[in-house]
């Protein structure tokens, strides 16, 4: 791909994002049925897909945005679920789809078909992601499908290298393969995590929003490089440091938030847009290979139809499994566990741990969101472009090349109905955000008084007991306006100044304002440790926070220069 086809693609596949946005339309659906009629067009240079390219330059970058929005809190709460989705479950796919490809594809061996299973295991959560949050999937829902795409890939990624070496001759046991599986998880985890901790330590030591904004730029690149250099798994190694940073940004300076928060909402826009475009403008060069292959042409396309449903079965009969399963363990397991355990602290292990209750409607949505992605079609044009000689090679490519666009158009178009028909939305998600945000503001206006009381005796000191008791009442006065409507900005109100000191209604007014700010930062964050705050709602309360403090600043600085 030459520069010039590079552009024209980014410019086509923004202005049809561009389209879908403003229409309300699924911009990740729309740019791939493009991409495929565009693709016939007589004339058009064939614009392959550089597996390099996709899985160094745009996944690193597009999994740390993904990973900075994730709730740390809800995340771990339920890290069983995004596991047995993110992990196990495509370790069944891949082992479920090389058995079929292994019975229908007659010249395919059987490690060639698990790493066509390896392949299209991996569901890529944008599309779906961007339907559940124009329709109001809960929370909950979102954060599995979230965490499952953050990790899915990696997985998909060490088991492909994995068969990859034992198609190349090397013998491996089962005890290496773990090796090599559990060494990609271990290298990404602690490559991710360095960088992380020492990223934010450096940012939060400069106070230089350009340059912090730089070094959040090149932190997705740098940890998968450097993971990947060490054998380890740079998926891994992005989202441990994406998870970090977003869990601590609400420490580091406003500016920085508010200049990263467009840029990597942009930077999402145009790669997903890009690489959506690129598996639709694959579909011409499917048609030739499909004309060019020895094998008939119906028997290829019926092992990839069969495979197509194989893989869209596979992941409801995997998530009701473990439903059921869960059902049994909640009710007569984990109860004989607690019995056995109590009284014993050296058996507390076996009650485990609760993680958020999923209805069946809400499985049945996590079940349908199987559709694949652009890290499928990167590891199908890996194998391709691979030095080891793999058989079957093209007929991988067209396989896994009809499973994504299957996916994508089968389940991509149909998910908005099923979540209206099951209607999968929790109105008590938003009631109960507004009573955290009331809680919020009651402990906001408590501490904000007691700060007051706190100043009250150094500004009877300098401008005297009447002016300051004036100014305290009128401060409380603000602070219950602000309680009540909760906006900071009630606090900026010049029109009751009149009759202080300039200088008490100057200088100590924006230090006030500037401590309370301050101040509820410092809760927030406290209630959010606490487990009383939601994350998603911790950054709608810190949006508001940072654009109160740039209007201050603005402010001080438009008079600081009149």
């Amino acid at each position: 791909m030459d520069t010039v086809e590079l552009l024209i693609l980014l410019i086509g596949s923004l202005a049809v994002t561009g389209f879908a946005r403003a229409k309300g339309l699924p911009a990740p659906l729309l740019v791939t049925a493009v991409a495929l009629a565009v693709s016939f067009v007589p004339g058009l240079p064939h614009i392959e897909i550089d597996s390099e390219l996709i899985l160094t330059v745009v996944l690193p970058p597009l999994l740390y945005s993904a990973a900075l929005d994730v709730s740390w809190q809800s995340f771990r709460t339920s890290i069983k679920q995004i596991r047995r989705l993110g992990i196990f479950l495509v370790i069944v796919t891949a082992l479920v789809v090389g058995v079929v490809a292994y019975l229908l594809i007659p010249d395919m061996s059987l490690p060639a078909a698990i790493l066509l299973g390896a392949i299209v295991a991996p569901p890529d959560a944008v599309s779906a992601a961007a339907i559940g949050r124009k329709l109001g999937l809960p929370r909950r829902v979102m954060t599995v499908l979230s965490g499952e795409s953050l990790i899915n890939d990696a997985a998909s990624l060490t088991l492909v290298r994995v068969f990859t070496l034992i198609i190349a001759g090397t013998s491996l046991t089962i005890w290496q393969d773990l090796g090599i599986f559990g060494l990609a998880i271990g290298v990404g985890l602690v490559v991710g995590g360095v960088l992380g901790v020492l990223v934010h330590w450096i940012r939060m030591r400069i106070n230089d929003p350009v340059v912090e904004t730089i070094m959040s730029i090149l932190l997705p690149f740098v940890a998968y490089i450097t993971a990947e250099h060490l054998s380890g798994s740079g998926v891994i190694a992005v989202v441990t440091a994406g998870l970090y940073i977003g869990y601590n940004s609400p420490k580091e300076g406003y500016a920085t938030r508010l200049q990263e928060r467009p840029l990597w909402t942009s930077i999402d826009v145009i790669l997903e847009g890009f690489v959506f475009a690129l598996i639709g403008l694959q579909l011409n060069d499917v048609v030739q290979k499909l004309a060019a292959s020895d094998r008939s042409l119906g028997q290829t396309l019926t092992a990839a139809v069969v495979i197509l449903l194989v893989v869209i079965v596979v992941r409801p009969l995997f998530v009701f499994e473990s439903y059921v399963r869960n059902r049994i363990n909640g009710r007569w397991l984990r109860p004989l566990r607690v019995r056995v355990s109590r009284g014993h602290p050296s058996l507390r292990w076996l009650r485990g741990t609760a993680e958020p209750k999923l209805n069946w409607r809400e499985l049945t949505v996590i079940s349908w969101t199987g559709m694949r992605g652009v890290v499928t079609l990167a590891a199908a044009v890996s194998v391709v472009a691979s030095p080891v000689e793999i058989p079957a090679q093209d007929t991988i490519f067209v396989i896994a090349f009809i499973v994504t666009v299957g996916t994508l158009l089968l389940q991509g178009l149909t998910l908005p109905f099923v979540i209206r028909a099951l209607r999968v939305q929790d109105p008590s998600e938003g009631i109960e955000d507004v009573r955290s945000e009331m809680r919020l503001n009651e402990r906001t206006t408590r501490a904000a008084i007691d700060l007051i009381e706190q100043r009250r005796p150094e500004w009877g000191g300098r401008y005297g007991p009447e002016a300051t008791d004036l100014f305290v009442a009128r401060l409380k006065a603000r602070l219950e306006r602000a309680a009540e409507t909760f906006r900071q900005d009630a606090l900026e109100d010049e029109t009751e100044d009149r009759g202080l000191p300039a200088r008490l209604r100057g200088s100590q007014m924006q230090d006030i304002r500037r401590d309370l700010l301050d101040r509820r930062r410092e809760i927030v964050l406290e209630e959010r440790e606490k487990g009383n705050l939601d994350e998603e709602v911790m950054r709608r309360v810190l949006v508001t926070l940072d654009a109160e403090e740039l209007a201050m600043d603005s402010a001080q600085a438009s008079r600081s220069r009149s």
